[in-house]
């Protein structure tokens, strides 16, 4: 059991090396954010100046006038590379290419991808080894097992990133649609990775030290080319997108007032079924044997891999007793269930009897396109078996509606990619919302619960990890209360920042009386975070909702501007005005 001063939970932190972090990255960022500005200025001069004559010399008869500013091949590499975390190791890679004699930054972020393609792939024979060496610990096992997932997904989203800019014809600037993708994907290469680190990282034993040391060492390269690479398409690629549509003079979108209640992404046949009280399944699930299927695992079968055809299933009121895990490969499925309290998928994987925290989950989903409507998604492990998840989401461009999610400590996983919950009920204790996607909670009602004695509530505890990755968690026009007959008497706290660029906004939402008045607890007791975290609320409301006796870290913001919190609406945070589509769904992003 542990207490308010000894609790760390997923992922551990050592005191002494969150104060060494915090000194280097000081420095680290001063010096980074400075060079940006006069590095962008730059390369955006140079770079847009050359795409321009190269526009007009297309239209013109005349072949003899020059560009008005020129980059050198190698000039133009190191002017990407130092916008970057990691510039040396950028240059150094790039540069020993035999096709790295270019001035596109496009074409140099195809080999910066390139570069982290190569670098992740010569993991795939490292875990086999690692998991040979501790063939008697079985716990050990299990996290290396988690890293061999993470890192074949991590490689099949650096690979769609790759074929998005393939895509897009050379010398061309990738459309903001793109941008954003990229950047997601991206951002969610880094989660992965990550995501090996924390599953070694919360076995506390010498051995699982040892083989942390090892798989820091083994993904030290990869994981910097892959910031590498986040950098720029962040930094430079996303620029020059936006600079190009002003060119265009192309109308982006606005950030006004809307009334349907979905992100653009959700088509319009999608919201008609999530609208409607009726609608024709594909396969339809109950457990009394009434139809022809019995479990929900059954009817998953008939969904055809990677299948553009949306696959709607029917779960019938009831207990589903069950562990789902839709692979990456499993897209548009769509699960309807008779209410959220009705239709129940129920499981007890738990981290205290051996189970991975990634592998705890009820319910996981990675394929794209996923929806749920009217079902929970319970895990009944209880407190006492620490770590266990309801749901685990790394489906891009999910929706979850009118559903809840019960347990204890880390209920939701809202692990990576885009997501949006609409309607939703959310139940725990510590961290029980976490992960690293980029994820809007709207309308929902999030209730902490009475933990062990001696424990604490902390409602999120969000994992960014690099400056780049365009993820956080937004809570927006929610509640914050409790369960119904339930006596909250433990310390409860909006969350904790779990990584060094955690980002997590509390807006427009009613907190209820129970919460502490500081608001925020730090990872490490007594420790302020790290400066570079973002964490703010914005016109909340309700018993608690004063931040007169809020935190005084660095890294939080007691209130927002309009135009900064704008940034954290459904449109701007996890869709991004220009890959809209002509048929968008509108939704609510009034702030």
């Amino acid at each position: 059991m542990e207490s308010i001063q000894s609790f760390k939970g997923y992922g551990k932190v050592d005191e002494l090396e969150q104060q060494a972090f915090q000194k280097k990255t000081r420095k680290r960022m001063i010096i980074l954010i400075v060079s940006s500005v006069v590095l962008l200025t730059v390369i955006v001069a140079a770079v847009a100046g050359i795409m321009i004559h190269k526009r007009n010399n297309s239209s013109s008869s005349s072949s003899n006038s020059v560009p008005p500013t020129e980059l050198t091949p190698a000039a133009s590499l190191k002017a990407v590379c130092d916008v970057t975390q990691y510039p040396n190791s950028c240059f150094n890679a790039i540069s020993s290419l035999p096709n790295s004699n270019t001035t596109d930054p496009k074409l140099l972020f195809k080999l910066s991808l390139r570069v982290a393609i190569d670098e992740l792939s010569k993991l795939s024979s490292f875990i086999p080894k690692l998991r040979d060496n501790v063939k008697n610990d079985t716990r050990l096992q299990k996290a290396i097992g988690v890293c061999g997932t993470v890192f074949e997904d991590a490689l099949d989203q650096l690979n769609d990133s790759i074929s998005s800019v393939g895509n897009n014809g050379a010398g061309k600037v990738l459309p903001l649609s793109d941008v954003s993708d990229v950047e997601t994907w991206l951002s969610s290469v880094m989660t992965n990775q990550e995501t090996c680190i924390d599953a070694v990282g919360e076995l506390n034993s010498t051995a699982a030290r040892s083989v942390l040391r090892e798989l820091e060492s083994a993904t030290r390269n990869s994981t910097e080319f892959v910031s590498n690479s986040l950098a720029i398409v962040t930094r430079i690629l996303g620029l020059l997108s936006k600079f190009d549509a002003t060119i265009h003079r192309r109308r982006l979108l606005g950030f006004g007032y809307s009334d349907s209640d979905f992100p653009a992404w959700v088509g319009a046949a999608e919201r008609r079924v999530l609208q409607a009280n009726e609608t024709t399944p594909d396969a339809v699930v109950a457990n009394d044997g009434s139809e022809q299927y019995k479990t929900i695992g059954e009817a998953l079968k008939l969904v055809k891999k990677k299948s553009l055809k949306r696959f709607i299933v029917y779960v019938k009121e009831g207990t589903y007793v069950e562990n789902i895990d839709l692979d990456k490969n499993t897209w548009n499925v769509m699960i309807i269930g008779d209410g959220k309290d009705k239709t129940i998928v129920s499981g007890s994987r738990n981290f205290y009897d051996g189970t991975p925290t990634f592998e705890t989950a009820t319910f996981a989903v990675k394929g794209k396109g996923f929806i749920a409507k009217d079902i929970g998604f319970h895990n009944t492990a209880g407190a006492e078996k620490h770590q266990a998840v309801a749901l685990r989401s790394g489906s891009d461009q999910s929706v979850f509606y009118r559903c809840s999610f019960v347990g204890f400590q880390d209920t939701l996983y809202a692990h990576s990619n885009r997501q949006f919950y609409r309607e939703c009920d959310i139940t725990g204790t510590i961290d029980f919302i976490f992960g690293n996607a980029a994820v809007v909670f709207q309308n929902c009602k999030i209730m902490p619960r009475q933990p062990m004695s001696n424990q604490f509530n902390t409602i999120t505890a969000q994992g960014k990890k690099d400056p780049n990755q365009n993820t956080g968690i937004v809570i927006q026009k929610s509640t914050i209360t409790t369960l119904s007959n339930d006596i909250l008497t433990a310390p409860t706290y909006l969350g904790r920042p779990w990584k060094d660029f955690s980002t997590t906004i509390i807006m427009q939402t009613a907190i209820g009386s129970f919460l502490k008045p500081v608001g925020w607890i730090s990872w490490v007791p007594n420790v302020d975070p790290v400066s570079t975290i973002f964490y703010a609320e914005y016109q909340n409301s309700g018993p608690a909702s004063d931040v007169s006796e809020r935190v005084k870290w660095a890294g939080y913001k007691p209130t927002l501007t309009d135009d900064e919190a704008v940034k954290f609406t459904v449109q701007t945070f996890i869709q991004g005005p220009e890959w809209l589509p002509d048929t968008a769904v509108e939704f609510e992003s009034a702030l």
